[in-house]
């Protein structure tokens, strides 16, 4: 039996990953029961979730504060 939910995603998020689905075949639905369902079968997030370490919250306050950013071009990390 299929039921009906309802929940609240950020407008712009919704729209591009609906885009990129769309280019994989399938649609929001589609990708949340496929999300649900791996939920169960690992009986958790089906990818690993891990508080950061003290260097990266660190890395991630100094970015807040635009503290210790390269200015760089994408070229430059091929």
């Amino acid at each position: 039996m299929k039921v009906q939910t309802s929940m609240r995603i950020d407008e712009e998020t919704l729209i591009q990953a609906k885009a990129i689905l769309e280019k994989l075949g399938m649609n929001f639905s589609d990708a949340v029961n496929i999300f649900t369902t791996m939920i169960v079968q690992t009986r958790g997030l089906p990818f690993e979730v891990k508080l950061p370490n003290a260097e990266t919250v660190q890395a991630m306050r100094e970015v807040r504060e635009g503290k210790n950013i390269d200015d760089f071009k994408i070229e430059e990390l091929k």
